[in-house]
């Protein structure tokens, strides 16, 4: 009974990392494919996206806030950005992301305190590109807590911390993500160039 519940774990996790996969591929589309488009904000905003990785600062590019749900409510967001200035070119993948969502369903994300594992519909992800191919770092792979503290949300635009680690499913390593804040408007591309 027990390598029963183990298999359907092991299955659903390894489900759930396909997903979140497929979703990083899909958000770097979006991201590349709008960056081009001479839209968005540029570095002179009071709006960003960033964070230390490991020790290291970073200052995403081409930041988006997008989200969704029923009668005026929130009940799916994703922040993400890329790392480095865009040098694909429309259409192509987005080199190295950073992004997180969280999933209420029938719910309402608000104003308030989100993390892994407790709420089981939150993600970070980090996709690095590599000589070898992408490295993807996300809060499914292990038990790390991964927060998120959302000060403002509305359609007007998002503002809020995040902290935490994210590792690989495959290697097992973590990356630690202290000092992460951002301000951004609701669906608006934000290029930091």
């Amino acid at each position: 009974m027990k390598s029963n519940n183990s298999m359907r774990l092991l299955i659903a996790k390894t489900a759930s990392f396909v997903k979140q996969f497929l979703y990083v591929l899909v958000l770097g589309i979006v991201f590349s494919a709008c960056s081009g488009d001479g839209g968005g904000s540029d570095a002179t905003s009071d709006y960003y996206f960033k964070a230390t990785l490991d020790g290291r600062k970073v200052d995403f590019y081409n930041v988006k806030f997008q989200g969704g749900g029923n009668d005026n409510r929130f009940e799916q967001i994703v922040v993400g950005g890329e790392e480095n200035p865009s040098t694909t070119k429309p259409g192509e993948m987005a080199r190295t992301t950073f992004d997180f969502e969280i999933w209420k369903l029938g719910g309402n994300i608000t104003a308030g305190t989100y993390a892994t594992p407790a709420d089981e519909g939150m993600m970070a992800r980090y996709s690095v590109l590599t000589p070898n191919g992408y490295t993807l770092y996300n809060t499914i792979a292990a038990d790390d807590i991964f927060t998120v503290k959302i000060e403002s949300i509305s359609t007007s635009g998002i503002k809020g911390t995040f902290s935490g680690k994210v590792r690989s499913f495959d290697t097992g390593a973590a990356i630690t993500v202290t000092e992460g804040t951002f301000n951004l408007p609701y669906n608006e591309i934000i290029n930091r160039k």
